[in-house]
């Protein structure tokens, strides 16, 4: 079963799993929605017996499937048991995103405990805790189409199905807050700040000046070496517990400088380590866009 891509598509209702799967379906992945759990068991012994002629699955569990959700974390350890390495996809979105579609397409929330669709979703959330918690990759949708949406499933389980493990690496402003889809977060508004220099403010992080400026400092080059290093310790035992994507973000006041630097010297450092790596500068240009706006 080593050769078996067994994907668990699941996550807050609202959030894009139909999108997700007819995306693995397009992908050549045998598809199988809102399956009950207590079924899992049975369709991993098919595939086992298929002799490889079911090696691409993604099945889609969640809340829709009432008290047989409860099933499904005894499934997934034996699946454990049976020597199927299960991926699961968990997909989640604002609270204001997921109201927003919920409204604009007038349906009900499956759980449907309150006439308040928030106090759903809410109640959603707290079911799907221990579930995200084991979850390989969280993608948050709210600022995603679906075509942005199909691009992040493709590259993170098709196109990057041989990697090993595969780390997006974030630069955020704290004042646009923290992203929500992140496994470890750093905060570095302790660092020196570019933005109080008057040459240096309207730079981006990205420019030479600006990585000069806070890399100089020699409390920056000890933060990089404490942390860089405890990263690089940290990783291989992500890997070794299952997970095939990491996401670490580092946070300053904008998300223009510090930030962007660190973000850009840890790609660095990762760099050679078969690793695949993204980098995403989140908020590098929302100040510069609000000055332009305000003119």
């Amino acid at each position: 079963m080593d050769k078996t891509r067994f994907i668990i598509i699941t996550g807050l209702s609202g959030a894009g799993k139909s999108i997700a799967v007819k995306c693995f379906e397009d992908s050549g992945f045998f598809c199988v929605d809102n399956i009950p759990s207590q079924l899992i068991l049975k369709f991993a012994e098919i595939c086992l017996k298929s002799k490889g002629k079911l090696s691409k699955i993604a099945l889609v569990v969640d809340v829709r499937g009432g008290i047989f959700f409860e099933e499904l974390y005894k499934s997934l350890d034996y699946l454990k048991e049976l020597g199927i390495n299960r991926e699961i996809l968990f997909l989640e979105a604002s609270d204001e995103m997921l109201m927003h579609r919920f409204s604009g397409t007038r349906r009900k929330h499956p759980l449907n405990i309150s006439n308040s669709i928030l106090k759903n979703i809410h109640a959603e959330r707290e079911q799907l805790n221990e579930l995200r918690s084991q979850a390989n990759l969280i993608i948050d949708t709210s600022d995603l189409t679906p075509k942005q949406l199909s691009n992040e499933i493709i590259r993170n389980f098709v196109k990057g199905k041989k990697q090993k493990i595969r780390i997006t690496l974030i630069s955020f402003g704290y004042k646009y807050g923290i992203p929500t889809d992140v496994d470890i977060v750093f905060d570095v508004r302790f660092l020196p700040n570019p933005f109080y220099i008057d040459k240096l403010k309207n730079l981006p992080g990205t420019n030479e000046e600006i990585e000069k400026y806070v890399t100089e400092f020699p409390v920056t080059r000890h933060f990089m070496e404490v942390y860089f290093d405890l990263l690089n310790y940290l990783i291989p035992y992500y890997l070794k517990e299952g997970k095939t994507y990491i996401s670490i973000a580092f946070g300053c006041t904008g998300g223009r400088h510090r930030s962007v630097t660190l973000i850009n010297n840890l790609a660095n450092y990762l760099k050679g380590k078969k690793y695949k790596l993204f980098v995403k500068h989140r908020d590098m240009n929302k100040d510069e866009i609000k000055i332009q706006s305000d003119l």
